[in-house]
């Protein structure tokens, strides 16, 4: 009996001893990595909730760091870090990112909300060699961006939009083989396009900066869908690059000095938006189909030659302020009066006639404006107030160009 007992007793030390050392090792499982715990206060001291945020409420470091607001783990290792409350009309943080950021080796994915976070990007984002997705909008990032990212071989999106970044698009960023999205628009940058390389990038938006230079016909690969490269310094034709690139949907080149030809097959993309205008682009416009994309606006240029009736099934069309002549062809009267075009800007050309019935009623959900051509005016149409006072332009004008 005594053995029986003895017995038991060992089996229940044993048993207990069992369950002690698998809750520490639970409990070890789920301590953070002191690298990362150590990055983490120290990102903590450099940033603070702006007035009415409260998002580093949860920020205990007596608590574990992987419960923390915007702090994801996997195993003892931060693998996503998202500062700021992600909801819409938070005051978000102000502060610096520390270099720290740099000690978080298993990151993949780091995002700072809409804010007044300032001063540089840390060069030691390069040693994030896990990172696929970094986004600094919205802040008050200023100086260069740091050419060290192009370390960054996984990386798939970088949005530093809406910043302060001055100085050169690194060209590594453009070597950088598993790019999707690259969104620097609304920043200081300066300098050439680069040239990217990834075969995958879908997004590339670069608007509202100061870029310069021209773009080769082979910078910018086919699987591009969206791209806007307006309000910049860019120069030079792009036939050959747009005519390559047939998946966009969305394309903004407006305000540069981009020269040449539009490409015609350009009008065949599946494109529901093509800002072209206020270039230098010159010569006929041909489209090889009628045109389906609704909105179509490709003024303030130098085109000309006759405008093509295959423009007439689109909704939305700009075709004012270039050179064009010759006479409005019948088929956008019929698709104007019967409300499928909703938009068509003539005005400042050398259009020499439109055939309208002067008694004609265009529908009020329509707007025609034909003022300052070569013609006598069949019909009056309110135009937008930039287009001037004068209905015709003066006939030594007209003669000169006929």
């Amino acid at each position: 009996m005594r053995f029986l007992l003895r017995k038991n007793v060992n089996f229940f030390i044993f048993i207990s001893h069992l369950i002690f050392y698998f809750n520490c090792s639970i409990f070890a499982a789920a301590i953070l990595h002191p690298i990362d715990f150590l990055a983490l206060q120290a990102i903590r001291r450099s940033l603070e909730d702006l007035p009415g945020s409260d998002y580093f409420a949860s920020w205990d470091f007596t608590s574990d760091p992987c419960n923390f607001a915007g702090v994801y783990c996997q195993g003892n290792r931060v693998v996503a870090l998202n500062l700021g409350d992600p909801r819409a009309g938070s005051p978000g943080l102000t502060g610096r990112i520390h270099p720290a950021i740099g000690k978080l080796s298993a990151l993949a994915e780091f995002t700072v909300v809409p804010g007044r976070v300032f001063g540089f990007l840390p060069q030691t984002l390069s040693q994030l060699k896990y990172l696929r997705f970094l986004a600094v909008s919205r802040n008050f990032i200023s100086g260069e961006i740091p050419a060290t990212l192009g370390q960054l071989r996984g990386l798939r999106t970088l949005d530093l939009s809406f910043n302060l970044l001055t100085g050169r698009i690194p060209w590594a960023i453009g070597t950088l083989p598993a790019l999707s999205n690259v969104i620097l628009s609304h920043n200081r940058l300066s300098g050439p396009v680069p040239n990217f390389g990834s075969r995958i990038l879908t997004r590339l938006d670069l608007k509202h900066n100061t870029l310069s230079g021209s773009l080769s016909p082979l910078s910018l690969p086919p699987s591009l869908q969206y791209l806007s490269l307006s309000w910049n310094r860019l120069t030079g034709p792009v036939d050959r690059l747009l005519s390559r690139l047939n998946r966009l949907s969305y394309l903004d080149l407006s305000m540069n000095l981009f020269t040449g030809r539009i490409p015609g097959n350009i009008f065949s993309f599946p494109i529901t938006n093509l800002q072209l205008e206020r270039n230098l682009f010159s010569g006929p416009v041909q489209p090889i189909r009628f045109v389906t994309i609704p909105t179509v606006d490709i003024s303030f240029n130098r085109l000309s030659g006759e405008v093509s009736p295959l423009f007439s099934t689109v909704q939305n069309l700009y075709l004012n302020n270039n050179q064009f002549t010759g006479q409005v062809p019948g088929s956008f009267v019929d698709r104007l009066l019967a409300g499928g075009l909703r938009i068509l800007y003539l005005q400042h050309n050398f259009l020499t006639g439109i055939r309208i019935n002067p008694t004609a009623e265009i529908p009020l959900s329509s707007s025609l404006c034909l003022q300052y051509n070569c013609m006598v005016l069949p019909i009056q149409t309110p135009c937008p107030l930039k287009a001037g006072k004068q209905k015709t332009r003066p006939a030594e004008q007209c003669r000169r160009r006929g």
